[in-house]
């Protein structure tokens, strides 16, 4: 229902009527409960939206139920699936030449893959990695990704770890290789899989790697705030990356979505898993999902960006509070201005917008804890 009454309405068209966002979509929701649906601006409740990381709690439940499932083992070496990634070099510090390496001790396992540990990861400061990692096009931007899957994965082969897969912390590149792992298990295209194994189970109906041409027409723009703070549009309405046919294999990439298909993964797992009475993902697993996996000693400052780790960990897939009147809230947001997070009571709440992570989306998601 569209909650003309719900206290994030205000919320919404104050950050609309400021220039966060041309547009907001909030929903509200609980298992047992009907979603509470607001939108500010003109972004309609139906628009198809680029999630990004968002995604990443989706690949990681698809994972997780390979495990479940016997066809995966957390601790599984990935090189069985993939052999590029078979017998790394890594640096010996993250900041050292890319030829002052040392062999991995240990393979990188799927556990390191859903944790963000296997050793391959942005690179928050200027370093030779860093420069290899942008020369050779495998380097996160707020931009589609610029390689097919294969050609992505070779191209990250070729560079030596960060770290000891297990020892360290950093994001984003773990899922993309997780991605294309699952395609190796199940031989074949990763977002039939998913469409067959989660989405269409769960009724998510408008998910997927690109919009149909039919339905390009609810893609909204793109936008970014330029230095000024003005909405500047990056990628065009009904066009653009987003709209199908994929220009290659996007196994490592990222998914589009909607609201309410969104509030329909969201709700399964604050059901604890279960979806119409049937068992998505096991308890143990989705415990282990939703608990922080990462070591002090991996918690680097200067992993991410400052102060992420102040009261926060790292589950499989998604971010957890640790301490604070949140404690036990998990999620993540998606670098296109969207979040979403689930609290222990099973209440959940999802966030969207079609703007460029920033201060002024951040302050939206502050403002509509």
């Amino acid at each position: 229902m569209v909650g003309m009454t719900n206290p994030l309405l205000p919320i919404l068209e104050d950050h609309v009527s400021r220039g966060t966002a041309p547009g907001i979509i909030a929903v509200r929701g609980r298992p047992d409960g009907p979603d509470e649906v607001v939108t500010a601006g003109d972004l309609p409740a139906d628009a198809i939206v680029r999630i990004q990381s968002m995604t990443k709690p989706i690949v990681t439940v698809a994972a997780l139920r390979l495990v479940q499932d016997g066809r995966l083992g957390l601790d599984d070496p990935v090189a069985r699936w993939l052999p590029e990634l078979a017998d790394r070099q890594v640096l010996r510090t993250p900041t050292s030449s890319l030829d002052d390496v040392e062999p991995a001790e240990s393979p990188i396992t799927v556990r390191d893959l859903l944790t963000n540990m296997s050793g391959y990861g942005m690179m928050p400061a200027p370093c030779p990695l860093q420069d290899a990692m942008i020369a050779n096009r495998t380097q996160a931007r707020q931009e589609p990704v610029a390689l097919g899957a294969q050609e992505w994965l070779d191209a990250l082969a070729d560079l030596p770890l960060a770290f000891q897969p297990g020892t360290g912390w950093r994001y984003h590149h773990s899922f993309g290789i997780l991605g294309i792992l699952l395609s190796r298990v199940v031989e074949g295209s990763l977002e039939d899989h998913l469409r067959t194994d989660l989405f269409e189970p769960l009724g998510m109906v408008d998910t997927g790697y690109t919009v149909p041409i039919a339905q390009a027409h609810r893609l909204p723009a793109a936008y970014r705030h330029d230095e000024s703070g003005t909405l500047v549009e990056i990628e065009p309405a009904a066009g653009g990356f987003s709209v199908a046919p994929a220009p290659f294999d996007l196994s490592h990439s990222e998914l589009v979505s909607t609201a309410s298909d969104y509030a329909a993964f969201a709700r399964m797992l604050a059901a604890g898993g279960i979806h119409d009475g049937r068992i998505v993902i096991d308890a143990e697993l989705l415990d282990l999902m939703r608990t922080d996996q990462v070591p002090a000693a991996a918690k680097a400052e200067d992993s991410f960006f400052p102060g992420f780790w102040n009261g926060t960990g790292w589950g499989f897939g998604v971010a957890v509070v640790t301490e604070g009147e949140h404690a036990g809230r998990y999620g993540w947001s998606g670098g296109q201005g969207t979040d979403f997070h689930i609290d222990p009571d099973g209440t959940f709440q999802i966030v969207l917008t079609q703007v460029e992570m920033g201060e002024a989306i951040m302050e939206l998601f502050a403002d509509t804890v």
